[in-house]
């Protein structure tokens, strides 16, 4: 008589026998993790750790599940260095910047003061050159005047004493020696001071040329040694004087030698 195979007892123990090994160990293994977890939590936090050879041969199991937020906290870190050195960079950009705009204002200040004290001396040069300028030109205007100004004539008294003054001036201006007292002392020895006087007696007289004037001078001893500037009349004082003076000068060194007739 054959047997019941739908036995209700008799086909979960068949089924549980065709369990395999595989299935057994995994079992196993479950149990076992759960025994350890359940050891590790029993254990007091300042007691020793015991390690029991169940939980020692049971597999770990890694999670295969991507780790979330490790990406985000290293671009940050990223991110933060980033900004770091280009706020270095931007503090070493300013620096030299400011470095160049204090050399730029140093060297524009001492330009400024350059183009300063070259205008300065420029213009002290031109005011000192508008000074001699000026100073030239007024000399130049006072050496005008001087020769422009009229000088003024000097009068001599018509006498005896203006005659010989003033023949005195004019043989200073021409060089011709002679004194006060050496013209006087011939005049008064000659013509006793008369500008007309004539001589008609001496051997002059005889040749035909007379001596005349203040100081006797014959015609052609005038004429040799008339000075320019003063009358051609033998006769004038002052023309009489000068031309004696300069015939005395010419023969004796000077009027002032001349003691007697010459």
């Amino acid at each position: 008589m054959p047997k019941n195979t739908n036995t209700p007892g008799h086909s979960r123990l068949t089924k549980l026998n065709r369990l395999t090994k595989q299935h057994k160990i995994a079992l196993a293994g479950v149990a076992t993790l759960g025994a350890a977890a359940l050891a590790f939590s029993a254990v007091p936090s300042d007691a020793g750790t015991t390690t029991t050879d169940a939980a020692s041969s049971a597999k770990v199991a890694y999670s295969t599940e991507p780790i979330k937020g490790v990406r985000a906290s290293v671009t940050d870190q990223l991110a933060g260095a980033s900004l770091k050195t280009e706020a270095i960079q931007a503090k070493a950009e300013a620096k030299v910047k400011a470095a160049k705009a204090k050399a730029d204002a140093a060297a524009k200040a001492k330009a400024d003061a350059a183009a300063k004290k070259k205008a300065a001396a420029e213009a002290a040069a031109k005011k000192k050159a508008e000074a001699a300028r000026k100073a030239k030109k007024a000399a130049s205007r006072s050496s005008q005047r001087v020769k422009l100004q009229p000088v003024a004539a000097t009068t001599y008294a018509n006498n005896l004493n203006g005659w010989i003054n003033h023949a005195l001036a004019i043989m200073k201006q021409k060089g011709i020696p002679g004194s006060y007292n050496g013209l006087y002392k011939n005049i008064m020895r000659e013509s006793s001071g008369n500008p007309s006087a004539v001589n008609g007696w001496d051997v002059n007289a005889v040749n035909g040329t007379p001596s005349i004037g203040l100081l006797q001078v014959i015609q052609p001893t005038f004429n040799a040694y008339h000075v320019s500037g003063t009358s051609t009349n033998i006769y004038d004082p002052v023309a009489n004087i000068t031309a004696a003076a300069n015939y005395a000068a010419a023969r004796y060194g000077s009027i002032d030698n001349v003691n007697s007739a010459y």
